[in-house]
């Protein structure tokens, strides 16, 4: 299937049900189908649809209009240096760029910029009658990687896997017409994608954050009466910080989903107190895998916090289980499948994984898509990520995950954030070191926090040295930028001792 079916979907099963927007902008199922018929119409002979700007209340028209003309939707990061971004637009040849007024001025790469709200203005009333393609397998969305280490990747996503991903997770027309999802997740990032689609699938209405904030989100949460919601882990640290220690107070809201980035347990324990009436669901997901593969729902969630089974506890720190419609499987360094419980790197399978970039598809033969995370699927299969098979560190021939060290530090009644690395040894071929943030107002030291790791994990994975920060680097989608604390630390270690 092809995104244009569900704008014909939604403008059919919810033709009077307000969708998006609010007040004189907000717009029903069948506004929806005539705006993005009129959007379509302003795109002809042009090869893509840029979108560079904070999120916008209507921004789901912008990319069923391009679906509605057959080109792909490109949401590009708003926030990286102008050169880093027109970089990024450029290429995109013969784009249609859409901005927000504060990004608009600063795209120079000669294409033509159109301000979202002055575009949505324009729009003609009675645009000329534009078949959509139905193609599913023309590309929908491009989403460029973070490339932290190298230059942004393009990978691409097909109106297939997509609707591969929602036919499969979302039963259409199942939300209930008082039901409101809130989106502060950015528009470059897949969660983002998959929450515009996904609850547009469900006939729940949208209510978009330009910009996240704690206190705006829980008084947009409480303002508008939001039942669904999904943030990434730093955004549910923040959320928590800004609660304090008394109840959200936000009776609407019936699901709290996160993901993107491990969340800490403790950050995670504080989120399920200080939000009891919520159900709370973690979504491991890839970009090159169209969006979620594995949940752990709220019932996991409950039934974690309320038993003595440690085995059962344990599952609070896992991706849940994964969607029927994919395929896993653990795989050794010989490329041969796991016994249940032992780590390896995760591959998957299915009609929404893509595993596909502008510079070609990297499914094997099989159809099976190397994800470059490492992990285990336990007897019960529920998934567990290990984090990121290029982070693993080697010591002395023992494969280390730094994940393993870093949720002991962040169990630390003192610690707000750690980031575990390895660095050349000329003895071990690397040592571990640590960086961390405190939380405010806390005090401890690094031999303390050695004796904490060394209590729970052994020696051979106990920081050698661990360095204390105000703030360390993240994506705005909450990754943390390991390979930015790796060279600082490195280059650290590297100076000469003052004699």
């Amino acid at each position: 299937m092809h995104l244009a079916s569900l704008v014909e979907m939604v403008e059919s099963g919810f033709d009077e049900r307000v969708l998006l927007g609010e007040g004189a902008d907000a717009l029903t199922g069948a506004a929806i189908g005539s705006t993005v018929r009129s959007g379509a119409s302003t795109l002809s002979g042009f090869s893509a649809l840029v979108y560079v700007g904070e999120n916008h209340p209507l921004l789901p028209v912008a990319l069923f209009a391009a679906a509605w003309a057959g080109i792909p939707f490109v949401p590009v990061n708003y926030r990286l240096e102008d050169h880093q971004l027109n970089s990024l637009v450029a290429r995109q040849p013969n784009a249609f760029v859409l901005a927000d007024e504060h990004t608009a001025p600063r795209i120079s790469t000669g294409a033509p910029v159109h301000v979202f709200d002055e575009w949505l203005r324009s729009l003609p009333a009675d645009p000329p009658a534009i078949d959509p393609p139905f193609d599913d397998d023309e590309v929908a969305i491009v989403l460029y990687t973070s490339g932290t280490t190298s230059e942004p990747k393009s990978a691409l996503l097909r109106h297939r896997h997509l609707m591969a991903y929602l036919l499969g997770t979302v039963e259409f027309g199942g939300a209930a017409p008082d039901e409101a999802a809130l989106v502060s997740v950015p528009p470059y990032h897949i969660a983002g994608m998959a929450n515009m689609l996904s609850n547009t699938f469900a006939g729940r209405r949208l209510v978009y954050l330009r910009a996240f904030e704690p206190t705006h989100w829980l008084e947009a949460v409480r303002r508008e009466g939001i039942t669904n919601a999904m943030v990434v882990p730093t955004m549910l640290s923040r959320i928590v910080d800004a609660v304090g220690g008394s109840s959200a107070d936000v009776p609407t809201l019936r699901s709290l989903s996160y993901g993107g980035a491990k969340v800490s347990e403790r950050v995670l324990l504080e989120a399920l107190r200080l939000f009891p009436d919520t159900g709370f669901v973690n979504a491991y997901g890839l970009t090159e895998t169209a969006s979620t593969i594995a949940v752990l729902g709220p019932d996991d969630h409950r039934a974690a916090i309320a038993s003595d089974d440690p085995l059962v506890r344990r599952r609070l720190g896992s991706a849940g289980q994964v969607l029927p419609m994919v395929e896993i499987e653990i795989r050794d360094e010989l490329d041969q499948p796991v016994a249940a419980g032992e780590p390896g790197i995760i591959f998957l399978r299915g009609e929404q994984i893509s595993g596909e970039y502008a510079s070609g598809s990297l499914l094997d033969d099989d159809g099976w898509f190397c994800t470059r995370d490492r992990g285990f699927v336990d007897a019960e299969g529920y998934l567990f990520i290990e984090g990121r098979a290029d982070d693993t560190i080697i010591r002395g021939g023992e494969n280390i995950a730094p994940a393993e060290i870093e949720e002991v530090l962040l169990r630390h009644a003192a610690v707000a954030e750690a980031c575990v690395v390895g660095i050349p040894d000329d003895e071990w071929g690397q040592r571990i070191l640590a960086a961390v943030v405190l939380r405010e107002g806390a005090s401890v030291t690094a031999a303390e926090l050695q004796d904490a790791v060394r209590a729970e994990l052994r020696g051979s994975k106990t920081p050698e040295e661990i360095v204390f920060r105000d703030v360390l680097p993240h994506t705005e989608t909450g990754k943390m930028l390991r390979r930015i604390v790796q060279q600082e630390l490195a280059a650290a270690a590297a100076q000469p001792t003052p004699s």
